[in-house]
């Protein structure tokens, strides 16, 4: 198990600048493409038609799990088109979200919400687990590295006080000594009285771990964006065509310039509450916006044109066997979904159902989190 440092900024000028920005860059599930990716996706692109969304008939087996939901599956055009419209286009959404392509998933529980500070407590409580941001990285891990740079810690978002360029997202990203799901934004930040919000700074294994103490697992990504439609069928976003219907905020985003200031006027300024907006169709709550969150799906960006080059419907898939991303080609990346907060029609408008985001896998953020699924 390996984790790339960044020291703290305050400390960081005995590290040259282009040690510090290449150490960054492998930590953050980056939410924009090259240029050159870009162009060598399009390449792949097939067929953009949504098809309709014909869900199973087979009534929930039982009475649901504490705080889960019944979701029917069903067969469904799953992806998102290039620039992620449905009837909308939004800037860098969706580059590696396409050819859409039918896929069948089976009937599964779904949490109603993203997990929660309280509820990841209890599984700590319960069985004395340190997550990965909590753990002081070792020098036989990282040889390289000054002893001073050994220190347990996160990737946090920190609005800038001036207009930057949206192409230099270390402008607003930093490894912060001290920040993990308890402190996450740092050690000068905590959880008291915000036991229902969605738990951060949660690697991948974090979240393995709390899915197999609740008897539960991750979704794919298949069961993630089935469920995030809500039964509607090839729509821009969770809850239908318009962003704001009759003028209603339905996700926790960003509003004001990026990355200098959210407005709040959605409500929030930062992460809400969970169950602050609309469920979708299905009943789950956040599917889009706030956090994003982990599926177990490793990441490819050409892994649709592959279950397209086989033709007919991929029952239950599963993601590729192996990670594979193009800008960090040595990074094991899986499929974050769902988008964040910190999303928006100026840089990432990824709250846009059907795109895709990718993490490295023990590198947790202020804007990432979890929900888990079971099979009946």
């Amino acid at each position: 198990m390996t984790r790339r440092l960044w020291k703290p900024q305050k400390t960081s000028q005995q590290r040259s600048k282009t040690e510090v920005r290449r150490i960054i860059f492998t930590l953050i599930a980056v939410v924009s493409f090259s240029a050159a990716l870009a162009q060598w996706l399009h390449a792949q692109e097939g067929s953009s038609a949504f098809e309709p969304t014909l869900p199973n008939k087979a009534r929930a087996p039982g009475k649901a799990p504490e705080g889960m939901v019944w979701i029917p599956g069903g067969e469904f055009s799953m992806g998102a088109s290039t620039n992620g419209h449905g009837m909308d286009e939004m800037p860098m959404a969706s580059n590696d979200a396409g050819p859409i392509h039918r896929v069948r998933v089976d009937g599964f529980w779904m949490d109603a919400t993203p997990v929660t500070n309280g509820q990841f407590e209890k599984f700590v409580k319960a069985t004395g687990y340190v997550t990965i941001a909590e753990r002081t990285p070792t020098q036989e891990e990282f040889p390289t590295a000054p002893a001073e740079n050994l220190v347990a810690g996160g990737v946090v978002f920190a609005p800038t006080d001036h207009d930057v360029p949206l192409t230099d997202h270390y402008q607003w990203w930093s490894y912060v000594k001290g920040a993990n799901w308890r402190h996450p934004i740092g050690l000068q930040s905590d959880i008291k009285g915000k036991e229902n919000y969605p738990v951060l700074q949660i690697a991948y294994p974090d979240a393995e771990a709390y899915a197999k103490w609740a008897g539960k697992r991750l979704p794919t990504e298949a069961e993630f964006e089935f469920a995030a439609r809500g039964g509607l069928s090839g729509k821009t976003y969770v809850w239908g065509e318009e962003f704001r219907p009759n003028g209603k905020w339905m996700a926790n985003t960003w509003q004001g310039k990026f990355p200098v200031k959210d407005t709040g006027d959605d409500g929030y300024a930062g992460i809400a509450p969970v169950k602050s907006f609309s469920p979708n169709g299905y009943g789950l709550y956040d599917m889009a916006g706030n956090v994003w969150e982990w599926c177990s799906d490793w990441y490819r960006p050409d892994y649709y044109k592959t279950l397209t080059d086989k033709g007919g419907v991929a029952n239950n898939p599963k993601g590729p066997d192996s990670p594979f991303d193009p800008a960090e080609p040595n990074e094991k990346k899986r499929v974050h979904r769902g988008g964040s907060f910190l999303c928006n029609e100026q840089y990432c408008s990824r709250y846009i159902v059907g795109t895709r985001g990718k993490g490295e896998v023990n590198t947790g953020t202020n804007h990432l989190g979890f929900r888990c699924v079971k099979s009946p």
